[in-house]
């Protein structure tokens, strides 16, 4: 009974967690991938149709993070100095506005570029197995 209930419990988080399974490969290596470049990633992105088009987006929607992250870092933190004149108060503002601000600039890109339509995971994986080639 045990053995069944671990073995469904593996599963389950299997299913939730597809990262553990999908990347593993990668992260279980005797040596690391070497390091790739933004050419790299552009002639990964020409020789593949498929998945080629959907990393592309994936890398447009970091864009929306970045300046989500700091938008939300400099509102909060000069809200927070502008009210209490507090400098750690400003400097915890910075980093939670900055944990808002890339989590609502996610949700912005995921809308926006329809992210929600893609695999985007199977891209990513796709080019670190083109590039291990």
């Amino acid at each position: 009974m045990a053995t069944e209930g671990s073995s469904s419990s593996s599963g389950f988080w299997s299913d939730r967690f597809r990262i553990i399974n999908s990347y593993a490969t990668f992260l279980r290596r005797d040596s690391p991938l070497p390091s790739w470049s933004a050419a790299d990633v552009q002639e990964f992105i020409a020789s593949d149709p498929v998945h080629g088009p959907v990393l592309k987006t994936t890398r447009d929607a970091v864009k929306f993070m970045a300046v989500g992250g700091i938008l939300g870092a400099v509102s909060t933190a000069g809200f927070a100095w502008k009210y209490s004149k507090s400098p750690h108060g400003a400097a915890l503002a910075l980093g939670a506005g900055a944990v808002f601000g890339m989590s609502f600039g996610q949700e912005v890109a995921n809308h926006s570029l329809q992210l929600y339509r893609l695999d985007t995971m199977a891209a990513q994986v796709k080019f670190m197995e083109w590039w291990q080639k």
